[in-house]
């Protein structure tokens, strides 16, 4: 089992949250599994950026990023080095620590 530490966010998770995951499912799924709605208005397709989130640990673990979602991490509010898609970044036996970024662009609401 690999653990997850959400660190808080004001809406999605105000106390932030710690749960255990099996390698091999998304982040994105792995969040929404344990009760954190992050939003992912392209059903996780990588066709937008609303699940954007920073890995602050755990990063290097990760399956590098496909060129499709680089491209779009470049749209995404709030990009750091380690920001990735977690409806495309996979978790791995290695323990994360995930910051959900205080705002998304949502081109389907904004455009």
């Amino acid at each position: 089992m690999t653990q997850i530490i959400v660190l808080p966010h004001e809406e999605l998770c105000p106390n932030g949250a710690l749960f255990n995951v099996d390698p091999g499912i998304s982040i994105c799924d792995a969040l929404l599994q344990n009760g954190i709605e992050i939003e992912h208005a392209c059903e996780k397709s990588c066709a937008c950026t609303t699940c954007h989130v920073i890995l602050r640990e755990g990063y290097g673990s990760l399956v590098p990023a496909e060129e499709t979602e680089d491209d779009l991490l470049d749209k995404a509010w709030g990009l750091e080095p380690t920001s990735r898609l977690s409806c495309q970044a996979m978790v791995t036996d290695a323990d994360l620590v995930v910051e959900i970024p205080k705002y998304t662009i949502n081109m389907v609401k904004e455009g």
